[in-house]
């Protein structure tokens, strides 16, 4: 499992487990020993502080400051893209050095940042890519819809029919979906019965795969984008008496964790990501940036990990 590291181990860590983008070395993100100039004010902007993801990725950035003895300004984007408009807005009147963002929509965001690099804030985006942002650093998410989808289609026998439960439009959810449509490729004997868009959270979820699952009864699995949107599809499930039902995720939470454990569960397995490490990876290179350093990949992949109730015993998870 990955390591939470430290502003001045990070070269270690990633040596042990980043994929980098650009010839996938597997090196430090920042070229050379120069550590970056002085950050007093860190600005961390998350989608959603209710998801235990972004409370994990809060705790990573904290601690990774610690030892550089800065400030972290953290700010929930409730899923709303006008709020983040505003809180770069404020970030820029504060004058903050560096600004880590989970983006709510990466497109739309761009003009935000562009306003905050051009106030002279180092912006690096975390967990889901933001237009015009300095660099990134996310998890592999083509990799995790992979994982998921292979595991789920392998458990219904490589036939029937799947829901698909969708998310926000941002880059972690498009590409966990762009993974899963890659393996479907070599399953020709499955089918996609609905594919609709929720808002990432459990509540919206439960929604939509009730109505999912009114309309389509007899499918065999469900594919969710996160964990979740996974656990909200399993209580519709119950809520609407199916009871033979695949379930797969992506994150490797601690509610996921439970409920792998529960036998009887038909949450199956879920691609672990580690947000405490991109938020840390990520502070590390934004303060090489933002003292005027070089970064060998400006794009940035940490690799995932299926978990299922085989391999649970030895994650580590998010704690």
């Amino acid at each position: 499992m990955y390591r939470l590291p430290t502003p001045t181990t990070v070269a270690a860590a990633l040596a042990a487990g980043t994929l980098l983008l650009s010839g996938c070395s597997a090196e430090s993100p920042v070229d050379g020993a120069d550590s970056g100039g002085e950050i007093e004010t860190i600005g961390l902007m998350v989608q959603d502080l209710s998801n235990p993801f972004f409370t994990a990725m809060q705790a990573g950035v904290e601690n990774a400051a610690e030892d550089m003895e800065a400030e972290v300004v953290t700010e929930d984007g409730r899923q709303d893209l006008g709020a983040q408009n505003e809180q770069i807005d404020a970030f820029i009147q504060q004058q903050i050095d560096v600004l880590l963002l989970n983006a709510v929509d990466s497109e739309g965001i761009g003009p935000a940042v562009q306003r905050a690099i051009d106030a002279g804030i180092t912006v690096v985006a975390v967990d889901v890519t933001a237009k015009n942002a300095d660099a990134f650093i996310t998890s592999d998410n083509v990799q995790a819809g992979r994982l998921a989808c292979e595991h789920l289609f392998e458990s219904i026998g490589g036939e029937g029919s799947i829901l698909m439960i969708d998310g926000t439009p941002i880059s972690s959810i498009q590409d966990r979906v762009t993974g899963c449509e890659e393996v479907m490729e070599d399953y020709p004997d499955i089918e996609v019965a609905g594919h609709q868009h929720g808002d990432n959270n459990r509540e919206e979820a439960l929604t939509v795969a009730t109505d999912m699952l009114t309309a389509n009864s007899g499918v065999d699995g469900i594919f969710a984008v996160n964990d979740p949107t996974a656990l909200g599809a399993g209580l519709a499930a119950e809520q609407t008496g199916v009871e033979d039902l695949a379930i797969v995720g992506v994150d490797g939470s601690p509610a996921a964790e439970e409920e792998l454990a529960e036998s009887d569960s038909m949450f199956e397995a879920t691609a672990a990501q580690d947000p405490k490490r991109l938020a840390a990876d990520g502070l590390e290179i934004a303060t090489e940036l933002h003292g005027g350093g070089e970064v060998e990949n400006t794009e940035q992949l940490v690799e995932t990990e299926l978990i299922t109730r085989d391999n649970l015993d030895g994650y580590e998870g998010w704690e």
